[in-house]
């Protein structure tokens, strides 16, 4: 018995092995992809890429059932890889019909959800905790250590909300290694139009674990976040950073408001607001008109952190909308940082969080 014990045990922890290599470097390529994502581009940018996910595919367990004590770690396993082959099923789908658009935007929801059930691994399996590390910790083993360790309670991602998709719902990343006696920066990361906080979450757990942030992802109350006619959404940010602050240590110097699209036109709208409680602002990919900064406060721009991030390829956007904010926030007194990313387009540039958060913490 004893005997039979140890060779599952060890077949098991082979299987392990042998699917986790396949999907980190198909989550990778995923993650990849996701950052150069222009549609015209996605069969160049797949033929590039070649066929990582067939590995995934081949290593998959194959519907068996995980053994005791591993049928959690393996079901969460089988989750990240399932939602990982379906995002590369998606995407090729999509790039032998350039015109679907949408078909390819509902390719890449699968990648948080991939990262969603590979989370709750990172604590257990030190592939996984280095995956969700940026580069620079990766090589820092006793950093790494501090994460392979019983989770804290009331850290990791949280779920405030009965149900995972409602509009009221936030989700929210406290750092492992967070303690009360040391005040965190908090990001609020706002989705873009027909998005959720659930899935944005994901394009900020990696830098924010690094450098020990708390990320916070509200979801818009309408179909988009207001940034025309009664705007609801102001006063719900504001009171779920009222909330995280009564619940958590928060570094109040460092009170980030930042969104992708139609989340960081809102950036604008919302946090150009004399009452607006974030000390810093960083749109991405954002629509402008100078018809911002003239209804903007004047005490509230002058000196205002704007950290502006967009794409010389955008292509619902123009770039010129960047260039010009760029011009009218320096004119008005705020302390701008502007970036033009030469190879992005209309999508989240996941590799420059760390260089916000650098830019947070000055």
């Amino acid at each position: 018995m004893i005997e039979d014990a140890a060779a599952m045990h060890d077949a098991t922890v082979q299987q392990i092995e042998t699917q986790l290599a396949p999907l980190l470097r198909s989550l990778e390529t995923l993650r990849l992809i996701a950052r150069h994502l222009n549609p015209p581009e996605l069969a160049g940018m797949l033929d590039s890429a070649g066929f990582p996910e067939n590995d995934l595919r081949a290593a998959r367990s194959g519907g068996a059932l995980w053994p005791e004590p591993y049928s959690g770690l393996g079901a969460q396993l089988d989750a990240a890889s399932d939602a990982t082959l379906a995002a590369f099923e998606g995407l090729r789908a999509s790039a032998r019909d350039p015109g679907a658009l949408q078909e390819l935007f509902s390719a890449m929801r699968h990648l948080p959800r991939a990262l969603e059930a590979l989370y709750p691994l990172a604590g257990v399996l030190p592939p996984v905790n280095r995956f969700f590390l940026d580069a620079e910790k990766r090589k820092d083993a006793d950093f790494q250590q501090r994460f392979l360790q019983p989770r804290k309670t009331g850290t990791g991602v949280i779920r405030f909300g009965d149900v995972a998709d409602a509009r009221e719902t936030v989700w929210v990343y406290v750092p492992e290694t967070y303690s009360p006696d040391v005040a965190c920066p908090l990001v609020m990361a706002l989705h873009g139009g027909g998005g959720n906080g659930r899935s944005f979450l994901w394009s900020w757990v990696r830098e924010a674990r690094s450098c020990g942030a708390v990320v916070v992802a509200p979801t818009s109350l309408g179909q988009t976040w207001a940034i025309h006619g009664g705007d609801r959404d102001t006063p719900h940010l504001a009171h779920i950073l009222s909330f995280m602050r009564e619940r958590l240590t928060i570094d109040t110097a460092r009170m980030l408001l930042t969104g992708m699209s139609d989340g960081g036109t809102f950036t604008y709208t919302s946090g150009l607001e004399a009452g607006s409680p974030f000390t810093h602002l960083a749109p991405v990919a954002a629509a402008f008109h100078p018809m911002l900064v003239q209804m903007a406060d004047e005490d509230r721009l002058a000196g205002l952190p704007i950290h502006i991030i967009h794409g010389a390829q955008d292509w619902m956007f123009p770039v010129s909308m960047a260039r010009d904010a760029d011009q009218y926030f320096r004119a008005a007194g705020a302390d701008v940082v502007y970036r033009e990313v030469t190879d992005l387009s209309h999508t989240y540039p996941l590799d420059m969080n760390g260089g916000i958060l650098d830019w947070l913490m000055i």
